[in-house]
């Protein structure tokens, strides 16, 4: 087999050129041809330097992630580096593309690093719930700061090349398209002086920048193990010598890597990717050409849904009724872009640019033109059908008509067009031009390059999708219900809703179910009778609880937002219970997580049982991406296996709930959903 990597030779400088499409990952032959392509650099005594670079589109952009739980194999990444570190000889890494993880600890191995202007470099590895495990965590403080190596390390957003030569990760940011040439000319200006081995460096100790970090970042490190890993290890980089760190960086590396969060966390990584396929679809299918879009609607959700569009380069046709709606509507998109550029998050010319590919109308004919129409209209069946309809004689043959409806039958909206095939729902979640799910359901009928077109345009404008088949709710808010219908349930038992959403906030979702309500809104769905009042949340909006809008809710608020216990809603969920005849009971929290949590992963196992999910890792992929389910705990249904799947169904059979088929029998064949 046909080594990975070459060496070239320019006179006294050895180039070391891995070729490992598509990103040069640090894989067990790469390793090898490195250790091979070193060893000959070293040995030569006519080779005074070595430059490191890599063909491709980029430099190597981290560790063959396959081989994690695998039996290793040699030479390990940390041989390689010790040979490069010990090397008599300068070596300078040429870093173009990514230089990420284990490509980040690589260069760090070398004596001197150059880079392209548009280089990015950096230790990722916190998201998959690691750390930096050759020797990142040591070298990184020793050579720009504690403070600094604390961001790329716990934090894990890589930096640019003017960033990395402003705090001394670059030694020289060189010609962007004479990467080799100006590495190889650095390389000979070293030689003769003494070797530079961050190894041999001391990292001095900076409790206080620790603090702040700590401070500013703890709400985001929330219920992680691996941010607060990284940072110990950091910390030891200062204490001790190179080898004791070392020794502390290994340690808490095997615990990350045993432990569930990373297991869950690496889940996701491959679970993301695998949701991109669709079983029965040939990933070769031809797709429609996308060059325009229409949006129907300019309220929140349409206002949203057309940005993500604008913001890929692609013009957008947006609907309104009224002339006012429209206008209310597209000023909001431009106030938003305004905003993100003001915070750096664009350029300052994105918004002008953006806005400029906007087409607002009052005309739903001016969507005669589009490839694809998505509508945002009220969730009403009737409504859309009647939309549908007219689409059906505006649209252009082949446009793909698509529905952001929540909740309703994409196959009884299809059948209101003489085209069902052309029909496809996407449920973008709010803020639309946030969030970044995307539920793509595939209706009876829809054609296959309609599916696979929906698909691959989701990465173009950034989003994670899923396909779904149709069903209530599909599987995101399908799944949501049980657990909105236990939390009413255990109100009405003797929970309050303070107790309720701290459990599931402790838990790491972003709030709970009361929490969310009000920040959605207590009036979504109401019937607007203030004299039927059926249910708690009838009472709440009858008394104008509409949630934190209206600053009384499930909670009371504050100028600001900060909610407390409100007494009053306290007075009306015993006054419900008092009238349902409901004795009050003291209620567990593990209670609140066997009838809020366990029967959501029960109907994510009816949903896969209906095949109205394609695999249990895209349920995971949904409520991670759209409901802010925590990445460490992989979604529901891999939390499930972490929590035993016995344990989940003993859970569910104590409270009587009926259990899915498949999930009984996981737990009784010790398999998986």
């Amino acid at each position: 087999m046909t080594s990975p990597v070459r060496t070239e030779r320019h006179d006294d400088v050895l180039v070391v050129i891995s070729d490992s499409p598509p990103v040069n990952a640090l894989g067990a032959d790469v390793r090898a041809g490195l250790e091979a392509g070193f060893r000959e650099g070293i040995s030569d005594d006519s080779i005074k330097a070595i430059v490191l670079r890599c063909d491709g589109r980029t430099f190597f952009a981290g560790a063959d992630i396959t081989e994690f739980g695998k039996p290793p194999r040699e030479p390990g990444l940390h041989a390689v580096l010790d040979m490069m570190d010990a090397s008599p000889k300068p070596i300078v890494a040429a870093i173009h593309g990514t230089a990420l993880g284990g490509g980040c600890e690589t260069a760090l191995a070398c004596n001197y690093r150059v880079a392209v202007p548009s280089a990015m470099i950096g230790t990722p590895e916190v998201k998959l719930g690691l750390l930096p495990g050759a020797g990142g965590t040591q070298r990184l403080p020793r050579l720009v700061g504690v403070k600094a190596a604390l961001e790329m390390v716990a934090i894990g957003d890589p930096v640019p090349a003017k960033k990395a030569a402003e705090i001394g990760l670059v030694d020289k940011v060189v010609g962007e398209d004479s990467l080799e040439a100006d590495a190889i000319a650095f390389a000979r200006e070293q030689i003769g002086k003494p070797l530079p081995r961050i190894s041999e460096r001391n990292a001095v100790a900076d409790p206080e920048a620790v603090a702040a970090f700590r401070k500013a970042n703890g709400r985001k490190m929330r219920g992680f193990d691996a941010p607060e890993a990284n940072i110990r290890c950091v910390e030891a980089a200062s204490e001790g010598s190179f080898a004791d760190g070392m020794a502390v960086e290994r340690t808490e590396f095997m615990k990350l890597m045993g432990g569930t969060q990373s297991a869950a966390q690496r889940h996701i990584f491959f679970a993301e990717r695998q949701a991109a396929k669709i079983d029965d679809v040939d990933p070769k299918t031809p797709l429609r050409p996308i060059n325009k879009v229409g949006v129907i609607g300019a309220g929140t959700m349409g206002g949203g849904i057309s940005m993500n569009f604008l913001s890929a380069g692609i013009p957008v046709t947006i609907v309104e009724m009224q002339q006012d709606a429209l206008d209310r509507g597209t000023g909001v998109m431009r106030r938003n872009y305004e905003a993100s550029a003001a915070k750096g998050r664009i350029k300052p010319d994105a918004p002008d640019k953006a806005m400029g590919l906007l087409t607002p109308t009052l005309s739903l004919d001016d969507l005669a033109d589009c490839d694809l129409i998505i509508e945002a209209v009220y969730e009403n069946m009737d409504v859309k059908k009647e939309l549908f309809g007219k689409l059906d004689r505006i649209a252009k043959p082949g446009a793909i008509l698509a529905s952001n409806t929540s909740y309703l039958n994409v196959d009884e909206i299809a059948a209101s067009t003489s085209r069902p095939e052309d029909v496809v729902g996407m449920h973008f979640f709010s803020p639309a031009n946030v969030m970044k799910l995307l539920e793509v359901v595939r209706g009876e009928k829809t054609a296959k390059d309609v599916l696979a077109t929906v698909m691959a345009l989701s990465k173009k404008i950034r989003k994670v999708a899923v396909v779904a088949g149709v069903c209530h709710g599909f599987i995101g808010n399908r799944m949501l219900s049980p657990r909105q219908i236990e939390a009413n349930k255990l109100l009405m038992e003797g929970a309050t809703p303070e107790q309720i959403d701290r459990v599931h906030v402790e838990f790491g979702m972003p709030m709970g179910p009361f929490q969310m309500s009000d920040l959605a809104g207590v009036d979504i769905g109401w019937h607007r009778d203030p004299s039927r009042i059926e249910s708690i949340r009838d009472a709440l909006a009858a008394e104008g609880r509409w949630g934190q809008k209206k600053n009384a809710g499930f909670y009371d608020y504050d100028e600001k937002r900060n909610a407390t216990p409100s007494p009053r809603v306290a007075e009306i969920i015993e006054d419900f219970r008092s009238r349902s005849n409901l004795p009050k009971r003291e209620i567990t929290d593990q209670e609140i997580v066997e009838r809020t949590l366990y029967t959501m992963v029960n109907e994510g196992a009816l949903i896969l049982e209906e095949g109205k999910a394609q695999r249990a890792s895209d349920v995971d992929v949904v409520w991670i991406y759209g409901y802010g389910w925590p990445i460490y705990r992989g979604g529901p249904m891999f939390w499930a296996q972490t929590e035993g799947l016995p344990k989940v169904v003993a859970g569910l059979e104590k409270h009587k709930f009926k259990v899915a088929p498949s999930l009984k029998a996981a737990a009784e064949s010790g398999g998986k959903l």
